[in-house]
């Protein structure tokens, strides 16, 4: 399944397989680090997702202890979690042509496969900024 992902995002994109994986990668380790609904929506449907993230994450030495990731869920975390983002697929070649080009492609194909909406731009990518209220942790 997230092969037929990454081969959408690269014929949308018009990068190669392996940078459109690497891509990938890169986006959805950010989304998840933010928390977003659709990220835990898109792991029940494909869990290949999952695994792609945390490679990328661990490839490009995101954080990966939990009050870091709560940290990144704050509205300064979001903010460097977004730049890491879009610096770390620089630093994997792409520009600014083909960063703009991932969401409409991962949007156009999660809809099309799973009927999941809202992946359209970088802020649905990273959720709506606002911290969800749990009983079990305190947001920082």
């Amino acid at each position: 399944m997230i092969k037929d992902m990454i081969k959408h995002v690269a014929k949308a994109t018009g990068l190669s397989h392996k940078d459109a994986r690497t891509a990938l990668g890169i986006v959805l380790n950010a989304s998840e680090r933010q928390g977003s609904p659709f990220m835990a929506e898109l792991y029940k449907k494909m869990p290949g997702a999952r695994t792609l993230a945390s490679r990328a994450g661990a490839d490009t030495g995101a954080a990966t202890g939990v009050i870091a990731r709560l940290i990144e869920q704050t509205p300064g975390g979001r903010m460097a979690v977004a730049t890491g983002m879009i610096r770390n697929l620089q630093r994997a070649g792409l520009g600014h042509t083909e960063i703009a080009g991932i969401f409409p492609a991962v949007s156009s194909y999660c809809e099309k496969k799973y009927a999941l909406r809202g992946f359209g731009h970088l802020g649905d990518l990273l959720g709506n900024g606002v911290a969800q209220q749990r009983d079990d942790y305190a947001v920082a």
